[in-house]
C-alpha cells in the first residue's frame, strides 16, 4: 500500500476520535449561568443590569425582576455593572461538577456627589437690552474683527486657505458636468470672452499682479 494511502486510512479513522474527544471538552466546560441581581441595601431587584463576558463582544441585561441568564465557559470573567452602582466581577469556578451554576448578585450603591446648580429666573426683555448695551466691548477686539473682515485679508485668507469637503466636491462636480457639457466639442476660450477682459483689466487696475513685498 502507498504511503500516501496509509496516512489518509490512518487519518480517517483517527480523525472522528479527535473531534469527539474535542466536543466533549468543550462541552463539560460549557456553563448555564443565571441568576438575581439585587441591591445590597434594599434587596430589592435590579432591572437593565449589564452582564457582560469580559474580553468578549457578548452579554445580557437582567430582566424587571432582576433575573438573568446567559451561557458562559468555565473560567470566564463575569462583570455586572449599572449606573449608581459599583462594578462587580464574578469568576466561574474551574472545578463545577456541573453544567449549570446560579447565584444573588448584592449590588452596592456607588455614591456620586454633583455640583451645585443655581436655578435662576429667566431675565426679560428689557433687562436683556440694557445689560447688551451696557456691555462693556474692549477697542482692541472691534479693531481686531475690523481687520481680520478687511478686502486684503479676505482675499489673502481666499487665495490661501485649503478648500473643505463641500468646497472640493462641488468644484469636481462643477469641472466634471462642463466637462460633460461640452463633450465631442471644443469648449469655449475666455481669450475672445469680452466679460473675462474687462475682469482682467479691473484686476490689473487694482494692482493684483504686483509683486508682494
Amino acid at each position: 500500500m502507498p504511503r500516501a494511502k496509509l496516512y489518509i486510512l490512518i487519518i480517517t479513522f483517527i480523525l472522528p476520535y479527535t473531534v469527539k474527544a474535542q466536543f466533549e471538552t468543550f462541552k463539560d466546560s460549557v456553563v448555564q449561568l443565571y441568576g438575581v441581581v439585587m441591591s445590597a441595601d434594599s434587596l430589592k431587584g435590579l432591572p437593565g443590569v449589564s452582564i457582560v463576558v469580559a474580553g468578549q463582544n457578548r452579554g445580557t441585561i437582567s430582566n424587571e425582576v432582576g433575573i438573568f441568564s446567559i451561557v458562559v465557559l468555565k473560567g470566564d470573567k463575569i462583570e455586572f455593572s449599572s449606573i449608581g452602582y459599583k462594578p462587580k466581577t464574578v469568576i466561574i469556578p474551574t472545578d463545577l461538577k456541573a453544567n449549570q451554576y446560579s447565584f444573588i448578585q448584592l449590588m452596592i450603591s456607588d455614591t456620586v456627589f454633583l455640583p451645585a446648580t443655581i436655578i435662576k429666573h429667566r431675565v426679560t426683555r428689557e433687562q436683556f437690552e440694557r445689560d447688551f448695551l451696557n456691555t462693556n466691548v474692549p477697542n482692541d477686539e472691534i479693531a481686531i474683527a475690523r481687520s481680520n473682515n478687511s478686502l486684503a485679508v479676505r482675499r489673502f485668507l481666499m487665495c490661501n486657505l485649503p478648500v473643505d469637503g463641500k468646497e472640493a466636491s462641488s468644484q469636481y462636480l462643477r469641472q466634471r458636468a462642463t466637462k460633460l457639457y461640452y463633450s465631442g466639442q471644443i469648449a469655449p476660450q475666455n481669450i475672445f470672452n469680452p466679460v473675462a477682459w474687462a475682469e482682467f483689466i479691473k484686476a490689473w487696475k487694482r494692482g493684483d499682479f504686483r509683486k508682494k513685498k
